[in-house]
């Protein structure tokens, strides 16, 4: 199951992350003025030779910028998580979206795409198009990346850092009728993603604000990821893969009895 965790700036961060066993680092790029990052860039280059992947979320829309950025970080992901649907939950125009990712895998054949899918929080009784947006955007994406969605987000125009818990029933559909992998985003701490990776199978965890430091009144602070929460976020995802891969085997061992009585 791949770990991933969310926002990365510093080369000492990523570094921390390599050593706990974190498998991809999500670092973002939060204005098209301010694109080029050193810091950012050393994060990309920390990765190299170690099998740890790095991604890369612009919060910008001007293509040629998006393009100038991949070339020069030449992350292993660009990660979109633009909002898909309006205020009221409904489908947009996906079509400049699927041209943008087009044309990313033409540029760049070696840069994968992850994609930031819609999914409502838990309990909520909004009812999103989250499945058919994944339809649409399936072929031109690597992998997508379930998050919640609130209507009015933290950074307008894109989902993710909520804190808010998705629908695992809703995730858990995703997982089951998406032809690439899906990894679980929204609300996940060391506290309940075993139980969410359990209950949807998806194929890893993303954590961002729950593995953050808190200030003094109990706030995540962004950029700063607590590396205790970190270390054990990763403990328990890799609990839950080993859990799969054991009924992985006993389904396979009851598969191969049943044949045998047959025999």
């Amino acid at each position: 199951m791949i770990v991933q965790i969310y926002e990365i700036q510093e080369p000492s961060e990523a570094q921390k992350c390599i050593e706990l066993g974190v498998d991809h680092m999500g670092s973002v790029l939060l204005s098209e003025d301010g694109w080029r990052v050193p810091s950012i860039k050393d994060v990309s280059e920390l990765t190299n030779g170690t099998g740890v992947k790095n991604s890369l979320i612009p919060l910008f829309k001007t293509p040629d910028v998006i393009y100038r950025a991949l070339d020069f970080y030449r992350p292993h992901f660009v990660h979109f998580c633009d909002s898909l649907t309006d205020k009221e939950g409904a489908r947009i125009d996906l079509a400049w979206f699927i041209k943008l990712q087009s044309e990313v895998k033409k540029r760049f054949p070696e840069i994968g795409v992850i994609r930031s899918i819609p999914v409502p929080p838990k309990g909520a009784s909004v009812s999103l198009p989250t499945l058919e947006i994944a339809e649409e955007l399936e072929p031109v994406s690597d992998i997508f990346l379930t998050d919640t969605w609130l209507g009015v987000e933290p950074v307008e125009g894109y989902i993710g850092i909520t804190g808010k818990t998705v629908d695992w029933r809703t995730a858990k559909s995703l997982v089951s009728n998406s032809r690439i992998p899906v990894i679980l985003a929204g609300g996940l701490s060391p506290f309940n993603v075993y139980e969410a990776m359990v209950e949807t199978g998806a194929a890893g965890a993303d954590s961002c604000t729950k593995t953050n430091m808190l200030d003094g009144n109990g706030r995540p602070v962004r950029f700063k990821k607590d590396f205790t929460r970190v270390e054990k976020f990763v403990n328990e995802v890799r609990r839950a893969g080993d859990e799969k891969a054991a009924m992985s085997r006993e389904g396979r061992g009851h598969y191969r009895a049943n044949r045998l009585d047959h025999a």
